[in-house]
């Protein structure tokens, strides 16, 4: 074993040893030495070649304290000649240098074929993981820990058997190991494949991150992802009830358990969507909307407390009824093929892969079936059998006029059982009950609904019946609870609208729908609207005149498309429908998760009385609940209680340790992967909320207690560790970038490389929440 030093020592000593990869000839000197005699250093440094690169080698940069990963500088391509210069600049990165801080001078590495960083360890969590980020377009040695492009990231468990993608991870591992094996920590190197195939390394230093806790071994890990890999293997296999050969995983299809609950949710949160919506839910309203009936199958599926939809499952309750068994066998099978070749499509699946409805323009898209061994007669059933369901879903009569109708049972329901005198068991038991029955089922309703009315619109755009200005146009015009949200809160600045008012109306929301961990707007009004509401000034009102007609020629346009596809329906039939099943939806989430909520307040009763915390009822599974109503035990309520809330909280150390694809492929999946492009990294497992500051309000702004969100996190923005920052968000950037680890080693929650998208969202928002717990960014507001 050799002692880890300073970058330039660990460097020299691992040289003489390393058979699987090698070190670049190395000159180290003192401040001190440069001081003195600069001449001499020079001459120490003729061996090394015409093309060099100085590098930092500080005492207090990478030791197990902290890795100040970034914070000082290298200067490429440098000459003896202009070496001074060089030197210096590296010197006044270190603030105040020491005598003994040391200054690295080696050749430059030329014609680089991979490049990355390599941790030995999962930084947040310290759980038995490689994680490698690599920039594999070659040229550059420093773009992943810069963090200024998108790069690949790949993640293996180490006790994993595999064998590895390619060759070139290969034998970057093989290196790996090596290194690994002379160091008595888990360290991090720095190294890249040359254009021979060898490996250079350029850094190893220890790990400084410290866990919350510490993860399980990599034997018990290994036991559990065994067995997650044969029950994904068991999921997969044929089926008598399903069509398709085989299945996969994901987070984000369907209905998005990543967007709605977090990647690693608690088992209050996964418990209460599995049993209001993806447990059966979900399947009743497709088979009454006039879809296959795939009741009895859940559509989510838990993977060491990983919420993933069943994706064969949801493929199969997209074809409608109409379509005979051989050609949905069929149909399936090329949706599956058609996802595991395109991944990054799925958090967009009905978009581009399967065909849910019949839409304006769907005849050019479903054309492409025919590049896939479909028939012209197999596409023209699958069109017909589309269009007859859209049609009885868009009819005056169809089914979303009973579903908007059901909301107001709920209602009713609503106010009969919080106001009764039952005990917070039984209401919790019926505020479920009939949230499913008048709540999420007519959701679930109005949901399909509601997309069906957009690929209306959407078409529209494509055929040139609207243009994007109408669009657009059309939107705004809706009476929708967002837009309404908005309002109110405008004329609530202005002093047009009470508190009360407000709250009667909204009070209930809170910004994670399922986590008792978020207050609701009336638990915490100031945290949602701001204290300063009263004397800000109210936003103007940019919003555009409400109303919207179309025009004669489109109104002539949509009938006569219609009248040629044989839809018993008239452009008006189709136009009503599109506005109420759009505002219909918002409509009906904001009646149910009232239900829900108020479920959420007497659960917090209950442990008020068992003296449990919000942070131990999460954890709790609201089936241990609903079972009390029907159920006595000869335990107490609390011992019943803590019981479930010990066995789930000690779970989920499992869940936050373990590492999964958000698209599972194959059970080899669950011990290697790489990560889908833009999947964000989560670093440390904390949760913070704090207000957003943008890119270009960083100079001008107090960034203490601030989310702070930068596209492409360089180490430039060290400073900004020194202010207090509450979170960190990142365009660009991959889990081993010398942001993630600095964030890691402060215990900052950061978010890095989330993606153009999701990036746009966050650092426009004026607050938001940061989960890495639970993998997830809430808009706050």
């Amino acid at each position: 074993m050799i002692s880890l030093g300073t970058k330039a020592e660990t460097l020299h000593r691992l040289r003489p040893i390393l058979s699987k990869s090698y070190v670049l000839p190395l000159v180290l000197f003192t401040v001190e030495e440069w001081r003195k005699s600069p001449d001499a250093v020079r001459g120490r440094l003729e061996q090394l070649g015409s093309s060099l690169i100085v590098r930092s080698s500080a005492r207090r940069e990478d030791s197990a304290k902290g890795s100040k990963a970034g914070a000082f500088l290298s200067v490429g391509d440098v000459t003896v000649g202009t070496l001074g210069d060089a030197v210096e600049r590296v010197l006044a990165s270190y603030g105040t240098a020491d005598d003994a801080d040391q200054i690295l001078v080696q050749p430059m590495l030329e014609s680089v074929r991979i490049s990355g960083v390599l941790c030995t360890r999962d930084l947040s969590t310290h759980a038995p993981y490689y994680v490698f980020d690599y920039d594999d377009r070659g040229g550059s040695t420093t773009s992943v820990t810069s963090g200024s492009v998108d790069v690949r990231t790949y993640v293996r468990f180490r006790g994993a058997t595999e064998p590895f993608p390619h060759r070139e991870l290969e034998v970057i591992f093989a290196a790996a190991h090596e290194i690994e094996s002379h160091c008595d920590v888990p360290v991090e190197m720095e190294l890249a494949l040359d254009a021979s195939g060898s490996v250079c390394v350029f850094q190893v230093r220890p790990i400084a991150t410290r866990p919350v806790s510490l993860p399980p071994s990599e034997p018990v890990l290994a036991d559990w992802l065994v067995k997650a890999a044969k029950k994904i293997e068991k999921l997969s296999r044929p089926h008598p009830h399903l069509h398709g050969t085989r299945s996969v995983f994901g987070v984000m299809p369907d209905w998005n358990p990543a967007e709605i609950i977090g990647i690693k949710p608690r088992a209050l949160a996964l418990t209460l969507y599995k049993e209001i919506i993806t447990d059966s839910i979900w399947a009743f309203m497709r088979d009454n909307y006039g879809y296959r009936n795939l009741r009895s199958f859940p559509l989510m599926v838990s993977i060491l407390g990983v919420p993933f939809i069943d994706v064969r499952v949801s493929f199969n309750s997209f074809i409608p009824k109409g379509v005979r068994d051989p050609l949905s066998e069929k149909l399936v099978n090329h949706y599956v093929d058609r996802l595991t070749s395109s991944t990054q499509s799925h958090d967009k699946v009905e978009f581009d892969i399967v065909f849910s409805c019949w839409y304006p323009g769907i005849h050019e898209d479903i054309a492409r079936l025919s590049q896939h061994g479909f028939s012209g007669e197999e596409i023209g059933e699958i069109l017909a059998a589309l269009r007859d369901l859209t049609g009885r879903i868009v009819s005056p009569s169809g089914l979303w006029r009973e579903d908007l109708a059901k909301l107001d049972t709920l209602k009713a329901r609503q106010a009969g059982v919080v106001r009764s005198g039952m005990s917070s068991v039984d209401k919790i038991y019926w505020l479920l009950e009939d949230c499913k029955r008048w709540g999420t089922l007519p959701f679930c309703g109005l949901a399909r609904a509601g997309f069906i009315a957009v690929q209306f619109l959407r078409g529209f755009v494509k055929l040139g019946i609207m243009s994007q200005q109408d669009y657009d146009a059309y939107f705004l015009s809706l009476d929708t609870i967002t837009n309404g949200i908005g309002d109110d809160i405008t004329r609530l600045r202005r002093g047009k609208l009470d508190r009360a008012a407000f709250l009667e109306r909204y009070g209930h929301l809170r910004p994670g729908t399922y986590d008792i961990l978020s207050p609701r707007y009336d638990e915490d009004f100031d945290r949602y609207f701001g204290e300063e509401g009263a004397s800000r000034p109210a936003p103007p009102d940019t919003r555009l005149h409400r109303g919207f007609e179309l025009s004669v020629a489109q109104e002539r346009d949509i009938a006569g498309l219609l009248a040629s596809e044989g839809l018993p329906l008239s452009a008006r039939d189709v136009m009503t429908f599109i506005k109420v099943a759009i505002e219909g939806r918002e409509y009906a989430k904001l009646v149910f998760t009232r239900s829900l909520s108020d479920a959420l307040v007497e659960l917090q009763k209950l442990g008020k009385q068992c003296s449990l915390t919000r942070d131990d009822l999460s954890h709790l599974s609201i089936r241990v609940v609903q079972e009390l109503y029907s159920k006595l035990e000869a335990l107490d309520l609390q011992d019943i209680l803590k019981r479930e809330i010990t066995a789930n909280r000690k779970a989920y150390e499992m869940t936050r340790a373990v590492r999964l694809p958000d698209l599972i492929l194959s059970p080899s999946d669950v011990f290697h992967f790489h990560s889908g492009h833009h999947e964000p990294n989560f670093v440390t497992v904390g949760r913070v909320e704090a207000d957003v500051i943008g890119e270009h309000r960083l100079p001008s702004e107090r960034l203490a207690g601030k989310a702070v969100c930068i596209r492409s996190a360089d180490p430039g923005y060290d400073w900004i560790f020194s202010k207090g920052i509450a979170a960190l968000v990142t365009q660009f950037g991959g889990a081993n970038s010398h942001m993630a680890i600095r964030a890691a080693e402060a215990g900052i929650p950061a978010v890095i490389g989330c993606g153009e998208r999701n990036f746009e969202t966050w650092s426009s928002a004026t607050r938001i929440e940061v989960d890495c717990a639970t993998r997830m960014v809430r808009v706050i507001r």
